[in-house]
């Protein structure tokens, strides 16, 4: 069985909040190829691509590092009216692994879709999503030093939290920007007994265009911004290319930015910048494969931040109806 000290526990967490792909207030799964996986940042995303869509994706942080994170989401959404194309449902589920913490989820999500011209090219969709989170700390993953502790148990320690998001999706067959929050149920009264850390609410900021370079390659700007106005703002910018409409290839940056005035945040939190390259083979055009690979410079020493994440993406075609102009995100 895999043990964990706390002193190790709490240096996972650490390069957590210093690579800001996930800091000690922020619940959020944080995922590379969220271009390609909508519906875990944004409800109002359900049913973008008019067929539906099942989307799996497994992300392994840190390779070779004990108890590092494990982040796995399967996804499920569509239109319910192939016609009208004005209501769409998805389902959402992760699971989201540090150590000996183990947080589970489920989203049941609901978009309704507005059409904004006679092409039906244009669409802006408001979406919610409703479902809960049951964290779960296994003491026994411990190797506790200190038995006098209170705060370390070695009994399995659950927390079952509702949750509600809700976002916005505007998007044309060349561009795309939305924006959501996640954790929208404050806690009314926390714990500060809690071996729990408190639910924030989260926001993200994406947008993205195509732009044709040639009659075989496309471009694909876009950017993330995540922020919970407590922690550093992260902010992700990605660039990929797609040729011929078959293979996607592309790097993304992210790091901490400045954005907000934040007088409660550390002044001295050590930044570190996180590089992805990314590649992606559409192996027809109802499914897609992708993989990720993180590469950077860890503040502290002998802890790697190599990450692979990989994702399937496969659309059932419908019987009858037709998609007028071609996802691209």
């Amino acid at each position: 069985m895999m043990k964990v000290t706390m002193k190790k526990y709490i240096l996972l967490l650490l390069l957590l909040a210093f690579t800001t792909i996930k800091s000690l207030a922020q619940q959020t799964i944080q995922l590379s190829q969220y271009l390609f996986n909508g519906l875990a940042v944004n409800p109002a995303y359900a049913g973008y691509k008019d067929n539906w869509t099942i989307n799996a994706s497994s992300r392994l942080q840190w390779a070779g590092v004990d108890g590092a994170p494990i982040t796995n989401t399967l996804s499920v959404d569509g239109i319910t009216d192939p016609e009208n194309k004005n209501v769409a449902l998805g389902l959402l589920i992760t699971n989201d692994r540090l150590g000996p913490e183990n947080n589970s989820s489920v989203y049941a999500n609901y978009s309704y879709r507005i059409r904004l011209n006679n092409e039906d090219s244009e669409r802006l969709c408001f979406g919610v999503g409703v479902g809960a989170i049951l964290y779960n700390i296994d003491g026994t993953k411990f190797n506790n030093s200190d038995s006098s502790d209170p705060t370390i148990s070695a009994a399995i320690q659950n927390k079952l939290a509702p949750d509600f998001r809700a976002g916005v999706y505007f998007y044309t067959p060349s561009f795309y920007v939305g924006v959501s929050g996640l954790n929208l149920i404050p806690n009314a009264y926390p714990d500060p007994n809690s071996v729990f850390i408190e639910e924030t609410r989260t926001y993200y900021l994406t947008a993205g265009v195509m732009v044709p370079i040639s009659p075989v390659i496309d471009w694909k700007p876009s950017f993330l911004i995540k922020e919970d106005f407590k922690g550093p703002t992260n902010v992700n910018v990605a660039t990929n290319f797609l040729f011929s409409d078959v293979l996607w290839a592309g790097a993304s940056y992210s790091s901490a930015v400045p954005i907000f005035n934040k007088p409660n945040l550390q002044s001295d939190l050590q930044r570190m910048d996180a590089i992805t390259a990314m590649v992606g083979v559409n192996i027809t055009p109802l499914f897609r494969f992708g993989y990720s690979y993180d590469f950077g410079s860890s503040k502290i020493p002998g802890y790697p931040v190599a990450s692979h994440e990989i994702s399937l993406t496969y659309s059932f075609a419908r019987a009858k109806g037709r998609i007028l102009s071609p996802r691209y995100f």
